[in-house]
């Protein structure tokens, strides 16, 4: 008999095979009940090489809040970071969520992303069925290459500044910004802002005593001015 282990491996190999093959558009309007009800639903994306910090950092910050449920969407179960360590995706891309916020990291996992048409595909539905989007460093550049961010203004990571801007040249992208908060999106630049971004976000949602909470209680020190980024660019 198949332990529990090698038969949820045998099951995500097999599907994540499929969704080579499987229409995109019929997958991704799959309906799929994953959240409890009333959480604030994160859906968090990972793929092979994201950086860990993208991830990482917003999670923390965003797993303090109350009454928040996260889970992570990825194309197979099995997910590697760019510094090594893995994680197990709760749901694959066979199907879009229902969510409060998306959260998309970046990393150089991205730079072969921006061409993959399955990946663009499921992006572009699943954020329709997200209330509001959120990416951290280069994942901006998977959002640009949906089309979704065509007169809205975004930043990213700052030391890639060139390349991503260079996909999409309808998007408003802003050199300077630490994080931009622009109607359903919610653009961080490199790395650490990402955890910038997530605290303001608490802020947004609960209030400052919420976010100097998580902050205290995290010993971060919170960046919170989002127009000072100190890795800005100069056009």
């Amino acid at each position: 008999m198949l332990k529990r282990r090698q038969f949820l491996k045998i099951g995500s190999a097999a599907v994540a095979s499929s969704l080579l093959t499987l229409p995109v558009v019929a997958a991704a309007n799959t309906t799929t009940t994953l959240f409890q009800h009333s959480r604030y639903r994160v859906l968090a994306l990972v793929f092979d090489d994201y950086e860990t910090l993208d991830l990482h950092g917003p999670v923390e910050m965003l797993g303090h809040m109350p009454n928040v449920e996260i889970k992570l969407v990825g194309p197979t179960e099995f997910v590697k970071s760019y510094q090594g360590p893995r994680v197990v995706a709760d749901v694959l891309m066979g199907s879009t969520y229902d969510c409060d916020l998306l959260l998309i990291p970046g990393g150089l996992g991205t730079r072969k992303l921006v061409d993959d048409e399955l990946m663009l595909r499921w992006l572009t539905a699943q954020v329709e069925r997200s209330e509001k989007v959120f990416s951290i460093c280069t994942g901006s550049a998977l959002l640009a290459k949906t089309a979704k961010l065509d007169g809205v203004k975004a930043t990213t990571n700052k030391m890639a500044y060139q390349w991503v801007t260079s996909l999409a040249e309808n998007v408003n992208w802003q050199p300077k910004a630490r994080w931009v908060d622009d109607g359903k999106f919610l653009t961080s630049s490199g790395v650490s802002a990402g955890t910038d971004a997530a605290l303001y976000w608490v802020k947004a949602l609960h209030g400052e005593v919420e976010a100097r909470r998580i902050e205290t209680l995290t010993e971060y020190h919170w960046l919170d001015d989002s127009s000072n980024d100190p890795y800005a660019v100069s056009l």
